[in-house]
C-alpha cells in the first residue's frame, strides 16, 4: 500500500487527474471546503426560490425589524410559525416600531407563492420555498430583520450571492483565457515577444490597486445601466488579476518546451496550437486549476471592496458591497447590528475558497 492507502498496480494505472484527486479526498478540511462553496454556488443559482419576499421591495412601516427566528413547535406539536408584527410607539422618539406579536402566530408553509420570478432566467413562476399563512401589512419572515428601507435582508443577501459569486467565475474566467494566453505565448516564443509581454506585466504590477480600481470605476458612465456595469466591473477586476497567473503559465511553458514530449509533437508536424493545448496544458493542469480556486476569492473581495466604496455596483443591484454600505454608520450599526451580516457569507466563502486552494495546491504532484 501506497501514502494514499492504494495499491502499486492501481496507482501505476492511474490518470494525473485520478491521483490528484486521491490526494485531494485526504485533506479533509478542503473538502469541507468544497461542500461550503458548492452549497454557495447552488444557493446562488436558486436564490430567488431561496428568497422569503421581494429583495427591491420597501416598505417604511418594517424599518429595522430585528431578526425573527421560526418557532418549530407549538403546544408541543410540529407546527412551524412565526410571530405576528404589532405596532408600538416609541416613547423617546414617538415612532411607531413593530414588534413581535406571541398572541398572533402565522403558519410558516414550504412552496408558498411569492413575488413572480424566471427560475434559471427562463421559467416564470411565484413558488418559493416558505412563506406564511394568514399575514397581514407588515407580517413577514424576517430570519436576518430588515434594513432603513424595510426591505428583507435575507433575501436581499440571498440574491447578492449570486450576483457577487457571479462576478468572481466570471473575471476568473477571462483573467484565465488572458493569463494563458499570454503567459503561454512568451514563455514557448521567448526573445521580443517574451520580454514585451514581461514588461507588461511589471508595468501592471506597479500600479497601485485600489487607485487603478477607483480610475477605471469612477470612467464608468452614470448612465449605463446594471448589466453593462456588472461586465465593466468584471472586465475591471479581470484586466488587472491576469499577470500572476501569466507568470505562473510562462515558467511552466519555459520548463516544458524543452521536452521530450514536446520535441516528438513538433517533430511530428504538430502545430503551436496543437502542442499547447493538447501536450502542454494538459501536464501542468492541477496547477492552473489551483491557481484558479486561490484567485476567486481576490476577485469576489475586489468587488465587494468596490460596491462597499460607491465605485463598483450601484443600486438596484445587489451584492455583497452594496449590503455593507449600509453597514458603513456607526449610528444605524447601534440600533440594527444585524446589517452586519451580510459580513458573514463573505468571510465564509474567502475562507473557505483559500482552505480548498491549499488542498488542491497540495494534491497537485500527486507523486511527491
Amino acid at each position: 500500500m501506497t501514502a494514499i492507502g492504494l495499491t502499486d498496480d492501481r496507482l501505476a494505472q492511474a490518470t494525473q487527474l485520478q491521483l490528484t484527486w486521491w490526494r485531494f479526498r485526504r485533506h479533509r478540511l478542503a473538502v469541507i471546503s468544497l461542500v461550503i462553496v458548492a452549497l454557495f454556488y447552488l444557493g446562488a443559482v436558486f436564490a430567488d426560490f431561496l428568497a422569503v419576499a421581494d429583495p427591491h421591495a420597501t416598505d417604511a412601516r418594517r424599518s429595522f425589524i430585528p431578526p425573527q427566528g421560526i418557532s418549530l413547535f407549538d403546544d408541543g406539536a410540529f407546527r412551524p410559525h412565526v410571530s405576528g408584527l404589532k405596532g408600538v410607539r416609541d416613547p423617546k422618539t414617538f415612532k411607531l416600531v413593530y414588534t413581535p406579536d406571541p398572541s398572533r402566530k402565522l403558519p410558516v408553509v414550504l412552496f408558498a407563492h411569492g413575488y413572480p420570478y424566471l427560475l434559471f432566467g427562463l421559467i416564470p413562476t411565484d413558488r418559493h420555498l416558505l412563506g406564511i399563512e394568514g399575514g397581514q401589512g407588515v407580517d413577514g419572515i424576517f430570519l436576518l430583520g430588515t434594513d432603513q428601507l424595510g426591505r428583507d435582508l435575507f433575501s436581499r443577501l440571498v440574491v447578492a450571492t449570486r450576483i457577487s459569486l457571479s462576478i468572481g467565475l466570471a473575471g476568473v474566467a477571462f483573467s484565465l483565457m488572458l493569463g494563458i494566453l499570454l503567459g503561454g505565448v512568451s514563455g514557448l516564443y521567448g526573445g521580443a515577444v517574451d520580454t514585451l509581454i514581461q514588461r507588461v506585466i511589471e508595468v501592471v504590477r506597479s500600479i497601485p490597486t485600489i487607485p487603478l480600481w477607483m480610475g477605471l470605476a469612477a470612467a464608468l458612465p452614470n448612465t449605463w445601466s446594471v448589466t453593462q456595469v456588472y461586465f465593466a466591473i468584471t472586465l475591471i477586476i479581470s484586466l488587472v488579476s491576469w499577470t500572476e497567473l501569466a507568470r505562473v503559465t510562462r515558467g511552466r511553458f519555459l520548463a516544458l518546451r524543452e521536452e521530450d514530449f514536446v520535441i516528438a509533437a513538433e517533430l511530428s508536424g504538430a502545430g503551436q496550437m496543437r502542442i499547447i493545448l493538447r501536450h502542454m496544458l494538459p501536464s501542468f493542469a492541477s496547477h492552473i486549476i489551483a491557481a484558479t480556486s486561490l484567485a476567486l476569492p481576490v476577485m469576489i473581495v475586489s468587488e465587494t471592496s468596490l460596491s462597499f466604496l460607491g465605485l463598483g455596483l450601484r443600486p438596484p443591484a445587489i451584492s455583497w458591497g452594496i449590503l455593507l454600505q449600509d453597514a458603513q454608520n456607526v449610528q444605524v450599526l447601534a440600533g440594527a447590528p444585524w446589517l452586519l451580516s451580510a459580513a458573514v457569507p463573505v468571510i465564509l466563502v474567502i475562507l473557505a475558497f483559500n482552505f480548498l486552494g491549499d488542498g488542491i495546491r497540495d494534491a497537485a504532484d500527486p507523486y511527491g
